[in-house]
């Protein structure tokens, strides 16, 4: 199947894979979607069951990516995926999906480790790449440990100098070499809104810039194969549904999952978990579509999005269109997304509450993130009584040793530290920090490249 990837904004040619991730937005400002789903067939599904994890990213992956010999694609999966995902039974038909086994405890590490080796074979021998990304938290770490001595890229991350954990910042600040941090005194979106215009700039065009936020392609394709990796572990039958319940900041996981439904996976629902910034909980709720201005900070910081970017791609999957400021200028089908969608938002107060409960009912530890989201499965469960004899699983997208300080707040409990985050307050940072506006990421890329 020859796949083509579109942009959003329908204003720019389609282009190859190997263009959608090296370009990472589309000249238009749109963002890069497939023109057709592969199939999974049966024979797939029953097959994945006994495969491992890098194994099944592979057949998930290879679906799109005919450009890579299958060989090749098997061994980038084997070098990136030395960890999988633990899925975790807290009570009955509820599963939490741990997604904080890789490198840098996120779940932001099964796009980034596939993502850094899938552009180190697109570019051209002899030319450089620079990668420029804004996080609110998880993904510059899980994209500057991917991406670290890998030659001929060069990483910018650009994150909100006030919204991010210690350990966050550490993890993208204690690394050098080709990995340049930089604060903004602003916030997540201000950040995204930068990187935007860089891609766009003309002026810049000679320094190959490339994103790897999930406005990446390369990012949503990967973060398609856990939910097939659930599937494969929680059910009998390979029409057994399941629904899931995604933490929602920028929508890039919310949108690996539709991609993996797309592509034949059998998912019941998706519950849409938001913190308190809950522009598209309003958005189901009333039809209209409101950015949030500065965005809201919430304990969970890796969702503060007042714009998720990934939204557009769900208004372009439901047969609308949104242009990349967030004017919808055709409606997408939305009957049919309350349907297949429970979209809440979840302020602070009852994030801590679902940390302090689920540990005293269930013994499980929860972090920020994956509270929003099990709060929102409760909350569903609430609302839909009938359905609690269905299968869910709910997203910890963090280690809570990522979050000491709020976990000892209000537990008074220290998490366990894994492996990846043992010594990182000894070592040395090292970032520069700059206004919130374009013209100081500009001088910067100038003074740099």
């Amino acid at each position: 199947m020859d796949i083509k990837y579109y942009s959003t904004n329908q204003k720019a040619p389609a282009v190859d894979f190997f263009s959608a991730i090296l370009t990472g937005q589309a000249p238009d400002k749109g963002l890069y979607m497939p023109d057709k789903f592969p199939k999974i067939t049966k024979e797939d599904f029953a097959k994945m069951r006994d495969l491992e994890y890098f194994e099944l990213a592979a057949l998930i992956l290879s679906k799109y990516l005919k450009e890579i010999p299958p060989k090749d694609l098997l061994e980038m999966c084997k070098s990136a995926y030395t960890f999988y995902p633990r899925l975790e039974n807290v009570t009955e038909n509820k599963f939490l999906m741990r997604l904080d086994t890789g490198p840098t405890a996120s779940f932001k590490d099964f796009a980034a480790q596939i993502m850094s080796r899938l552009m180190q074979f697109a570019i051209k021998k002899g030319e450089k790449l620079r990668v420029l990304t804004a996080t609110s938290g998880d993904t510059g770490s899980a994209i500057a440990h991917a991406f670290h001595n890998i030659k001929n890229i060069d990483v910018v991350i650009l994150f909100p100098i006030n919204e991010v954990s210690n350990k966050q910042r550490k993890q993208m600040t204690t690394l050098g070499g080709n990995i340049k941090a930089v604060a903004i005194k602003g916030k997540f979106d201000d950040a995204q809104a930068m990187v935007k215009e860089a891609f766009a700039d003309k002026e810049l065009k000679g320094l190959n810039l490339t994103s790897a936020n999930s406005i990446n392609i390369a990012r949503l394709l990967p973060q398609s194969v856990y939910y097939f990796w659930a599937h494969a572990k929680l059910t009998k039958n390979i029409d057994d549904k399941i629904i899931f319940s995604v933490p929602s900041g920028n929508f890039g996981d919310l949108m690996g999952g539709v991609l993996a439904w797309k592509m034949g996976l059998p998912v019941e629902k998706f519950i849409i978990a938001t913190n308190a910034n809950n522009e598209v909980p309003r958005f189901f709720s009333n039809g209209t579509y409101e950015k949030i201005e500065p965005s809201i900070e919430c304990i969970s910081n890796a969702m503060n999005v007042g714009h998720p970017s990934n939204f557009v791609r769900l208004i372009d999957a439901f047969g609308g269109k949104m242009d990349e400021k967030g004017n919808i200028n055709k409606a997408p089908r939305l009957e049919e997304m309350r349907k297949f969608f429970y979209a809440i938002s979840v302020n602070d107060a009852l994030t801590k509450e679902t940390i302090n409960n689920v540990y005293k009912k269930y013994k499980v530890l929860l972090e920020p993130h994956g509270a929003v989201a099990w709060y929102g499965l409760e909350k569903y469960l609430k609302e839909y009584p009938d359905d609690n004899k269905k299968l869910y699983v709910s997203f910890e997208t963090a280690d809570p040793a990522k979050f000491p300080e709020k976990i000892h707040k209000i537990l008074n409990i220290e998490p366990e530290t894994p492996r990846s985050l043992v010594g990182l307050d000894k070592l040395k940072e090292k970032y520069e920090t700059i206004d919130a506006n374009y013209a100081s990421l500009y001088r910067l890329l100038k003074d740099n490249f």
